[in-house]
């Protein structure tokens, strides 16, 4: 395998604990300590990005990371929706939101589709594949589970069966032509050992 991407998820926030659209809101303390807690067991990157939103860079900054911001890893835009609850939603917009949960291709919020983002991170992992080496990306559950959806050639309707855990690591390997979902689910919560060839796992 010549190329590697490592996608950490950024660590909670109080809208992600509260079951809000997010925000771009600080971590909450308690994903600030777990990420202090596993930084120095990642393995050597040729490339780190970052996606812009304040809770992405400050997971970067805790696990030391030096990232530079990619635009390419942004969260899912939920448009009218951030900050709201899914509960919310469903009862002041239900047919709204059944649209979106059903309809990969629905944007009722003027946001951004499902389908746009598992194109967009098509594109980006398009543009890593032509590189050699290892590129660490602190991104978003959307973004993880876009990736995912597009390694596996997945339904995008698979998309609601993809759990993705604050400070959770999904790492991908190419040999320069394809991509293989290679760990998934390894978690700052558990005990953290370096990511290596050997050392990648996963629940």
């Amino acid at each position: 395998m010549l190329v590697r991407l490592t996608m950490i998820c950024a660590g909670a926030t109080a809208a992600t604990r509260q079951g809000r659209f997010p925000l771009d809101e600080p971590l909450e303390p308690g994903s600030l300590t777990l990420a202090r807690a596993v930084r120095g067991t990642l393995r050597r990157a040729d490339r780190v990005w970052t996606a812009p939103a304040l809770r992405a860079c400050q997971t970067a900054e805790a696990l030391s990371l030096d990232a530079s911001v990619d635009p390419m890893l942004a969260d899912q835009n939920y448009g009218l929706w951030a900050g709201k609850s899914v509960e919310e939603v469903q009862a002041r917009q239900p047919e709204e939101i059944a649209a979106w949960l059903t309809d990969p291709n629905a944007a009722p919020h003027g946001g951004e589709p499902l389908a746009e983002v598992v194109r967009r991170i098509a594109g980006l992992m398009d543009r890593v594949i032509a590189e050699r080496g290892h590129t660490i990306a602190v991104t978003h559950a959307s973004v993880i589970r876009a990736a995912i959806l597009h390694v596996l050639g997945a339904p995008l309707a698979a998309s609601s069966k993809i759990d993705v855990e604050p400070l959770s690591i999904t790492d991908f390997r190419s040999d320069g032509r394809r991509w293989v979902l290679r760990a998934c689910g390894v978690t700052a919560s558990k005990p953290a050992k370096p990511l290596g060839p050997k050392g990648a796992h996963g629940t």
